[in-house]
């Protein structure tokens, strides 16, 4: 409760224990020595009551100072009271510039019941309608920038993991599932797997009875469960409260799964190991991934995160989709990324010259390619590694500007492209004989991007069917409630 609240709260019970008593505010204000007139802006909560009067009040209404302080409304109508004031100072309701309804005795009940109910349902609305399109990918954008600005570091985050996975026992190596188990049992949850999870969902946590729910298998592309399940308890561990805005949930996104990933990578373990590779002039993704036991875009977006601050390397990492366009992006090493007029980069078209875009025609997925690429920002060298989802094929790269090329696996690359994007004339425009030939003489049925017409995700948690998921919780739980009465029934 806030201050207003609880000074409301307060006024609400001395009226009430003045009104049960027969006292009219002349009378209690005479024995407490206030006129009644201030004696009404306490009872309204308009003026917060100095210590000693409280004790006054204390005294002539006969209760003690803890009972007229007490946090909780003295009746169901004061309670009501207190929501309508409280659901009237929300900067949703004051952004209607509709006036204030002051809910006196002559108000009836019902109508009062009438009104914080429809304060609430416009309440879960605008907690529904949490950003437009285009406010969301404002938020997005801001939020690159900002992990750009500090390196994508974050020290207490990178403290955190380190402390809780030596606590659990880890010491060197991959983390395994064994250890985030016992990560989550010092938590007090139980880990259960099941096949049945919500399709909007990755994981589900009951926290009432202490269980996180992951599915049976890892996604080919995707999290694996170890990641999930630390993603999972870093919201208990961060203190994250339900997110009300896209900017906040997608905030809370970013910092389980940097969390998960500094405990699957622990920063001490894992610069220890970039740092040896470094001095052997031996850089690669790859080694780094199979030292760790993690995907290869898990450690591609753990390096970004520790090779500037540990390294003193700049460096870009880039996931594209098949039609080139990007789904993740992050650079600090100054390579031009292509961005709308928002700033934004997500959904934006790469250079066909690009080491990222030339892997998505590489059928080996086994082992990184290398190249070289002069841009009007200067020349990078990537290393590339080409990989399928369920959503279709995809490309990685991380790079580098050429100076710190030498530190990486493949700098003898003989492979070098040139690009002038964004100028179209680099690879957008068709050639001239070509466009001549064919600009008349064709007509192609274009793929639509469904994603352009799809609503964004709404809900407290964007995207989630809050109905399936409730459901599926009250399935578990019946079912774990029928177990326990099973073994406390047993005899043995």
């Amino acid at each position: 409760m806030t201050s207003a609240d609880e000074t409301l709260t307060v006024g609400r019970r001395i009226r009430h224990l003045r009104t049960a008593r027969g006292l009219t505010l002349d009378a209690l204000g005479q024995r407490v020595g206030v006129t009644s007139s201030m004696l009404s802006l306490v009872e309204n909560g308009r003026r917060e009551p100095r210590l000693t009067l409280l004790r006054d009040l204390a005294d002539a209404l006969g209760v003690t100072l803890n009972e007229l302080i007490d946090p909780e409304p003295p009746t169901r109508r004061a309670a009501l009271e207190i929501e309508l004031d409280r659901a009237q100072r929300t900067a949703p309701f004051q952004r209607l510039g509709l006036p204030v309804v002051r809910p006196g005795r002559t108000l009836p009940t019902p109508v009062l019941e009438q009104l914080v109910g429809l304060h609430a349902e416009l309440a879960r609305r605008e907690r529904q309608a949490v950003a437009t399109p285009e406010e969301a990918r404002r938020a997005n954008t801001a939020l690159r920038l900002a992990r750009q600005e500090r390196d994508n570091h974050f020290p207490e985050l990178e403290d955190l993991a380190e402390r809780l996975v030596r606590e659990v026992g880890y010491t060197s190596g991959p983390l395994t599932h064994r250890t985030v188990w016992r990560m989550a049992e010092r938590m007090g949850f139980e880990i259960r797997h099941v096949d049945d999870l919500p399709r909007s969902t990755r994981t589900v946590t009951d926290l009432e009875h202490g269980r996180i729910y992951l599915p049976p298998a890892s996604t080919p592309g995707g999290h694996g469960l170890r990641s999930l399940a630390l993603q999972a308890m870093a919201h208990r561990l961060l203190d994250h409260d339900r997110p009300r805005s896209y900017e906040a949930f997608l905030r809370q996104r970013m910092e389980i799964t940097y969390f998960a990933s500094c405990c699957l990578m622990p920063q001490s373990a894992a610069v220890d190991f970039l740092a040896r590779r470094k001095r052997a002039k031996e850089l690669a993704i790859e080694d780094f991934r199979d030292a760790f036991g993690v995907t290869h875009e898990a450690a591609a977006q753990r390096f970004t995160s520790l090779a500037t601050h540990h390294l003193d390397i700049r460096v870009h990492f880039l996931r594209i989709n098949e039609d080139g366009s990007i789904y993740r992006a992050y650079a600090n090493d100054g390579l031009p990324l292509p961005v709308d007029v928002t700033g934004a980069i997500e959904g934006q078209v790469v250079c066909r010259r690009w080491g990222v875009r030339e892997a998505l025609s590489r059928r080996d997925h086994a082992t990184e390619s290398y190249q070289y690429t002069d841009t009007p920002a200067g020349t990078f060298w990537c290393s590339t590694q080409p990989g399928v989802a369920p959503t279709g094929r995809f490309a990685l790269a991380v790079g580098v500007p050429f100076a710190a090329a030498k530190w990486f696996r493949g700098r003898d690359t003989p492979v070098r492209r040139r690009s002038t994007c964004p100028d179209e004339g680099c690879c957008r425009r068709p050639d001239l004989q070509a466009a001549a030939r064919w600009e008349e003489r064709s007509w192609p049925s274009a793929r639509i991007h469904q994603h352009v017409f799809a609503p964004l995700p709404t809900g407290t948690f964007p995207g989630v069917d809050a109905a399936e998921m409730y459901a599926f919780l009250d399935r578990h739980a019946a079912a774990a409630d029928a177990r326990t009465r099973v073994e406390s029934d047993d005899p043995r």
